[in-house]
């Protein structure tokens, strides 16, 4: 059975490999720095600036500043990489993760940022919320609920051709479990929690 934390070493092969890329590729950091270009792309009426601005603007204090002050923090050993493994020392990086993006939320509502851009910016921060909460006492796949978050975002804007994507959420959370960073019920909780609370914020406040 895989642990909360199970250090025992992986053997090397194919399958663990593609794993890797899966967990970096397709990143909450990742995710969330291309996300609000899909959302923004419709909110605008496809105007590019208006795309890139406010897709900048959730892209950077959602995504760069906590991935960055994450880093920072691997590099000086607080804790144990940018993917922060160890549950018990998660609580510090997911709240600064959120007080970036309650900034960035700030700028949205002040600079009058479409009604689908503020209701994504939302829907992440009660998402990130939850978790925070939930990790107090349980690893929660961050990678899995922002996935799941992802496509259910892009199904409620563009229809349910974008359910095409939903193959993903599962590349993911296998993903996780075969690096042994979550078990299978740290990941299917991820990949439902993403879609329950942040599709439901999204769709309630569009």
């Amino acid at each position: 059975m895989v642990t909360e934390k199970d250090d025992a070493p992986v053997a090397p092969g194919t399958g663990l490999r593609l794993a890797r890329i899966v967990t970096e590729v397709l990143s909450p950091a990742t995710i969330v720095v291309l996300l609000p270009f899909a959302v923004a792309w419709n909110a605008t009426g496809h105007r590019v600036l208006a795309t890139i601005l406010w897709s900048l603007v959730v892209a950077v204090f959602f995504s760069v500043l906590p991935m960055a002050f994450i880093i920072l923090g691997a590099r000086r050993g607080k804790w144990d990489g940018h993917w922060v493994r160890e549950r018990e020392r998660r609580f510090v990086p997911l709240t600064m993760c959120l007080l970036s993006a309650l900034a960035g939320l700030a700028i949205l509502l002040v600079w009058d940022a479409p009604a689908d851009v503020v209701a994504l910016a939302w829907s992440m921060v009660t998402v990130l919320i939850v978790c925070v909460i939930i990790t107090k006492w349980w690893k929660v796949s961050l990678h899995a609920t922002v996935a799941g978050g992802a496509v259910a975002t892009v199904v409620l804007i563009y229809g349910w051709v974008m359910a095409l994507l939903a193959p993903l959420v599962a590349l993911v959370a296998w993903a996780r479990v075969k690096v042994r960073d979550h078990t299978a019920a740290q990941v299917v909780v991820g990949a439902l929690l993403g879609p329950v609370v942040g599709g439901v914020v999204f769709l309630l406040l569009r």
